[in-house]
């Protein structure tokens, strides 16, 4: 595994545990694995690799802050998909994105299935978990398809 996908695979890591631990993921570890995506795109490729990780982190950023502002993800979650475009590129964090939102759906249907509560009611509102649950399952799907 190259630096990209092995920094990409720590970060999810990470963000996994502490999503789970604290429901939070913190900007720093968000905002470290951005900076030295930046800088690893610089030093290995120059100003047009690093024009390329920028635009992976847009490609993460930008569709998952939609979802944050209609409170369906949290913060943590949109910065970690614009750290993670930044080492991964747009295509793989976009398929990263579509895996987790499949992962999601199915988890919050199995959800909605073991407390036999009907779509629309307000219990069904309240059904929440981590995204990281969904993202991590998406993380091993793309690197099984990748390798």
């Amino acid at each position: 595994m190259a630096l990209p996908g092995l920094a990409a695979a720590i970060l999810l890591a990470a963000a996994f545990v502490t999503d789970v631990r604290r429901q939070r993921i913190p900007n720093a570890l968000t905002g470290g694995f951005f900076l030295a995506a930046c800088l690893y795109a610089l030093l290995s490729g120059g100003w047009q690799q690093l024009l390329q990780a920028l635009l992976g982190a847009a490609a993460g950023f930008l569709p998952l802050l939609l979802l944050y502002v209609l409170k369906g993800i949290g913060a943590g979650d949109v910065k970690l998909f614009g750290a993670t475009g930044a080492w991964l590129g747009i295509a793989a964090v976009l398929q990263l994105m579509i895996y987790a939102m499949l992962f999601g759906g199915l988890i919050g249907l199995t959800l909605l299935v073991l407390r036999k509560v009907r779509p629309g009611s307000r219990l069904a509102c309240r059904s929440s978990f981590p995204f990281m649950l969904a993202v991590a399952p998406a993380g091993v799907a793309l690197w099984m398809m990748v390798d």
